[in-house]
């Protein structure tokens, strides 16, 4: 069964403005934050205007070029992961009536969302035909398949009290109790694979800066920006989704509706963008065993400490 959902004009324009304001949001919290931490004053004009300076200043850049590179490839793979950002953000629903897709099967569509950032991110250290890119590429290979069975672990405990995989009766369950409370290593969990599905803060391996960049070491211009964008508007996706599974969506203390999920998604992206500027960037070994010997484990535990609650 599936729940109302927008026409598909509606439905696109309004996928398109809350990932262009997710987006623009990021890039003003990551220069805040980071000003913060700096302890640096900035003022709110500079806080607002330089992210439009970032964009421009890209934009009129001369795009760089390699020794044959696989053209078609290096534009596609920006362009794939801002799709996949649009498609896992259309799967949450945003109130009771507002939904943009609510398809009975929600939680594999925004899990296969996900589980394809890895062939963008791939592609798009692939194409250059250089050394660092390359390097980037195989990072977050290493990096996606450690943290893709802690994802859907944590995701799928969100599931077992609506004994659903539709995102709408997962939060509808969530009336009396959210997940966060059922499930108390839920949230932790996810907002760490959701760092990492991002490639951001102290999970950003792929494009690091021991790499030169990474996948990013030759992109430049237009293709550079859309990359930028694309990994903030997946870090948008991924905020909406934590709140719509573990902290009740829509459901408030009083009057439910669409100012809660946005409410709790800007918490969640501050959390998310924070990681940036508050721990320092991992090694990729250490990563990998930390999600084998460690995250997964967890994540069974907490999908048995959900079921024993439901028991």
């Amino acid at each position: 069964m599936t729940g109302p959902s927008l026409p598909p004009v509606a439905a696109v324009t309004l996928v398109g403005a809350l990932l262009v304001a997710g987006v623009y949001l990021v890039a003003v919290l990551d220069r805040a934050m980071g000003a913060a931490v700096a302890g640096q004053r900035d003022s709110v004009r500079g806080l607002l205007l330089t992210p439009v300076r970032r964009a421009a200043a890209l934009l009129v850049t001369s795009p760089s070029g390699t020794e044959r590179p696989d053209a078609p490839g290096w534009v596609i793979a920006p362009a794939l992961l801002a799709g996949l950002a649009a498609v896992a953000l259309a799967t949450v629903p945003l109130g009771p009536n507002l939904m943009v897709a609510d398809p009975a099967t929600g939680f594999v569509l925004f899990s296969a969302a996900i589980a394809f950032v890895m062939i963008a991110v791939f592609l798009h250290g692939w194409s250059p035909n250089a050394v660092w890119p390359m390097h980037g590429a195989y990072r977050y290979g290493a990096q996606a398949l450690s943290f893709q069975i802690p994802f859907l672990l944590a995701m799928l405990a969100t599931a077992l009290p609506a004994e659903s995989l539709q995102i709408s009766e997962i939060v509808r369950a969530q009336q009396d109790l959210w997940n966060v409370v059922r499930q108390p290593l839920g949230l932790p969990l996810y907002l760490v694979v959701g760092v990492a599905v991002s490639f951001w803060g102290p999970l950003n391996l792929p494009d690091a800066a021991d790499l030169a960049g990474g996948t990013t070491a030759e992109a430049a211009g237009v293709t550079g920006l859309v990359w930028q964008l694309a990994r903030a508007a997946m870090l948008v996706a991924v905020a909406a989704m934590g709140a719509a599974g573990f902290l009740g969506g829509w459901w408030g203390p009083w009057r439910p509706g669409a100012g809660w999920m946005l409410a709790k998604t800007l918490l969640l992206l501050v959390v998310l963008v924070a990681s940036r500027h508050l721990f320092a960037r991992v090694r990729i070994e250490r990563f990998v065993v930390v999600c084998w010997a460690g995250l997964i484990p967890l994540a069974l535990l907490n999908i048995f400490i959900s079921a024993a609650w439901l028991l």
